[in-house]
């Protein structure tokens, strides 16, 4: 990227920082031979490491995403073998278990978590705030007035 992004282009902006994120701890995965480990699985497979089998709507809420996104998240993971769905006490409820092969990953997908945590804390000492703290006040500040919100409140004509 050169030149300083506008300020307007915040959205493209965070993308793109997600972007370099993910693709650098991808591509750690990829030198071990995981290459089809996406960073996006560590979050629910450690919920589920920890609290055992959940259906979807359970391990959504724990990870902290919309139901669509762990489904998406949960589809993917269990395309590449790491986990499966058992239908749950209703028609409807997919219940998600790790696979062997997760199981057996376990101390290399550990190994990276760590390792990622100390460099995301070494990153965030070069910061004036730490990333994830300011994303949570993003968040925190969106939740008291949307940005829909704002942008009407900014002058926008109602169509």
């Amino acid at each position: 990227m050169t030149g300083t992004p506008e300020r307007e282009a915040v959205g493209t902006l965070l993308r793109h920082v997600l972007d370099v994120l993910d693709g650098d701890v991808a591509a750690v995965y990829a030198e071990r031979g995981l290459a089809d480990y996406r960073p996006r699985f560590s979050p629910p497979l450690r919920v589920l490491v920890a609290g055992g089998p959940l259906p979807i709507r359970d391990l959504a809420r724990r990870v902290g995403v919309t139901h669509s996104a762990a489904s998406q998240t949960v589809a993917q993971m269990a395309r590449v073998g790491l986990v499966h769905l058992v239908p749950g006490a209703d028609a409807r409820q997919r219940v998600v278990h790790l696979s062997e092969r997760a199981r057996q990953l376990l101390p290399v997908i550990e190994a990276e978590w760590a390792a990622t945590s100390a460099a995301m804390r070494e990153l965030d000492a070069e910061l004036p705030v730490p990333l994830a703290d300011l994303l949570h006040e993003v968040l925190a500040a969106l939740g008291r007035r949307s940005m829909r919100e704002r942008i009407a409140d900014a002058g926008l004509p109602p169509p």
